[in-house]
């Protein structure tokens, strides 16, 4: 199969390695000329012109920063995008842009679909990982025996073309608290005087990650009058993390926010509930 692949930083080459080594001719362009160039070395073909990279591609890959990235690349080429050359986009991008991104293109008559992974580029290259596509379910049909090979696993989330970049914000602004949170234990680690390492060492045995299915299931089914852990009690706790690190000098600036969600909670009279009462959208 003949592919086009646009985009050649870290994940799009490893895609593109990947695509070679399944025996896919891969057409190969970048906005740095050098990126792309460089993967000539596993048998890519790359060009200057995008145009000319879509010669005969039964697939356009896109592996790009943005809405606008994506927008400023393919716009200049829709004369030139035959009509049956699947679009599929592994950017990142919002939820309405990419809602109108795929009824703008479907009104051309282009078939353009929303595969977003979550995946680095080390599994980009030895496609392990996890891709998101939400579109229509023939499209689906027609795209996975392609996706497979990319990816370890293809999860349809929707036929709505925009809900696969919603649920890719959902895992990342996970990923990106987790961040938050741990940056947190570590301030207050510090004004416990206590290392960062020496901190962490707590994850070896603890992993508080293994919670966070149960308890989304439980935001889900607004079941949260047969505690586990009292929203009272726990804003007890935030208040405990929150004095401590200021008395050596710390502020918390994530546990602030999950204090002020508490706090409205307490406010609403939700105190003796579990404290996933706290997180649920208040009407």
């Amino acid at each position: 199969m003949k592919v086009t692949f646009f985009g050649t930083g870290l994940m799009g080459s490893g895609f593109v390695r990947r695509m070679r080594a399944n025996g896919h001719q891969v057409n190969v362009w970048n906005r740095s000329a050098a990126k792309a160039r460089a993967l000539q070395d596993v048998g890519a073909t790359a060009f200057d012109d995008p145009a000319a990279a879509l010669a005969g591609a039964e697939r356009l890959h896109l592996s790009l920063a943005d809405d606008a990235s994506v927008d400023t690349v393919l716009e200049p080429l829709a004369a030139v995008i035959a009509p049956g050359t699947w679009i599929v986009d592994h950017t990142t991008t919002a939820v309405t842009p990419t809602a109108e991104r795929v009824a703008r293109w479907r009104a051309r008559g282009r078939g353009f679909v929303h595969a977003p992974v979550f995946m680095g580029p080390a599994n980009a290259l030895e496609g392990s990982g996890l891709m998101l596509l939400s579109c229509a379910q023939a499209q689906h049909d027609a795209l996975l025996p392609a996706l497979q090979q990319m990816t370890g696993k293809v999860v349809h989330v929707g036929e709505a073309p925009e809900r696969a970049a919603a649920f890719k914000l959902f895992g990342n602004l996970t990923l990106i608290g987790i961040i938050g949170v741990l940056g947190d234990v570590n301030r207050l680690a510090a004004a416990v005087g206590i290392s960062t390492q020496d901190a962490f060492s707590l994850f070896e045995h603890f992993n508080p990650g293994q919670t966070l299915p149960a308890r989304a299931a439980r935001i889900a089914s607004a079941d949260v009058t047969r505690p586990s852990f009292e929203l009272a009690m726990a804003r007890k706790d935030v208040r405990l993390m929150i004095e401590e690190a200021r008395r050596g000098g710390f502020e918390l600036p994530v546990t602030a926010g999950v204090a002020a969600l508490f706090d409205a909670a307490l406010s609403r009279g939700e105190g003796a509930l579990d404290v996933v009462a706290a997180a649920r959208i208040a009407t």
